[in-house]
């Protein structure tokens, strides 16, 4: 099908479904490459105490091999404004196919160069690179607030309620799972924020796991079963809640999440197109879109991916690739190897 325009008028804006286009299966393996090339060059950096050279590295490393991904994407969720941040700026154009002009779908791109600049620079566990892709509105426009948050796995679905008594959702939890409320793992970040949350927890004999960084794999851990975790409690970044939500959703995990905006704030919140500041969104109103792509690799050692490991013949990384509409979950171990005679794979 031909679309015309009248002369002097912007071509309309095509999506991957007008082009017939799967995302998951076309884009899946290539973004895997953004965030692993993105994970080796901040994993260099670990120990160091050099936080923002290790956020710098993920940054450029990913911008870098954006652009030699096939796409039309730009960027929703990124490190701020653009006059915040010289690359993954919000509304960026990424894309091998961009500067070309060539007629590509347009992709909603999420992106946390380095969730855990803390940890990577520490040595710590549980620091990732992040993205997550949708089609063109598939993935909220979140603004650089707080958002609370409560995230539970498949079994826990509907069962717990944003503005509940905490108490009440530990129980609701525990009999969803068949255990006792002093069986339940709740993850936590350790801020002063959350001194009462963490009180009422203790206080209806849930354990707590409480962690400096990272609350987004947090959420990760929730819905898959066996990592010991069983809920995530509190308020972390609503933009990284947004890409949390993408990951829940092809996990088929439940999350309800809330704005937490101030009163310096709700002009611009306004001005992004979100009227009512105080809406409980479900996570398939976070990352509402038909075609959704997650992958994060492992920085340092993690529940889910371990973390870069360097060798003599290369480079080994752990990922995970999660697509919704295609309904899969992959676990990826990849050697990158360096290109000498003696070069070999080993387990």
């Amino acid at each position: 099908m031909v679309t015309q325009t009248r002369p002097g008028t912007n071509p309309p804006v095509k999506h991957a479904k007008d082009f017939g286009i799967n995302i998951e299966s076309d884009l899946a393996l290539e973004l895997l490459r953004v965030v692993e090339k993105a994970a080796i060059e901040s994993a260099r950096t670990m120990g160091t105490g050099d936080r923002e050279k290790a956020d710098r590295l993920a940054t450029e490393a990913m911008r870098a091999t954006m652009d030699t991904v096939p796409m039309h994407g730009r960027i929703v969720i990124g490190e701020g404004e653009r006059d915040e941040a010289p690359m993954l700026y919000i509304g960026e154009n990424v894309g091998a196919e961009f500067e070309h002009g060539t007629d590509v779908p347009e992709i909603d791109i999420a992106v946390d160069p380095l969730e855990g600049t803390n940890l990577c620079a520490t040595g710590a566990p549980g620091a990732i690179t992040v993205l997550a892709a949708s089609e063109h509105g598939g993935l909220l426009h979140a603004p650089d607030c707080y958002m609370q948050k409560i995230i539970v796995g498949p079994a826990c679905k509907g069962c717990v309620e944003l503005d509940a008594p905490v108490e009440h959702n530990l129980k609701q939890i525990a009999k969803a799972l068949q255990r006792d409320v002093d069986d339940l793992v709740v993850v936590v970040l350790d801020r002063p924020r959350h001194a009462e949350l963490i009180d009422d927890i203790r206080h209806a004999g849930a354990r707590i796991r409480l962690i400096t960084d990272g609350d987004l794999s947090a959420g990760i851990t929730a819905a898959v079963r066996g990592t010991g975790v069983h809920g995530v409690m509190g308020s972390g970044g609503a933009p990284e809640g947004v890409i949390t939500a993408a990951a829940i959703r092809c996990l088929n995990g439940y999350m309800l999440g809330r704005l937490i905006v101030t009163p310096e704030q709700v002009e611009r919140v306004h001005k992004m197109g979100i009227k009512d500041v105080s809406k409980i969104y479900t996570a398939d109103e976070l990352a509402p879109g038909e075609q959704i792509i997650f992958t994060a690799t492992g920085v340092t050692e993690g529940p889910i991916m371990k973390g870069v490991r360097f060798f003599g013949e290369g480079v080994r990384t752990s990922s995970v690739v999660m697509t919704l509409k295609t309904g899969k979950v992959r676990f990826i171990e990849s050697i990158h190897l360096s290109r000498t005679e003696d070069t070999q794979v080993r387990f």
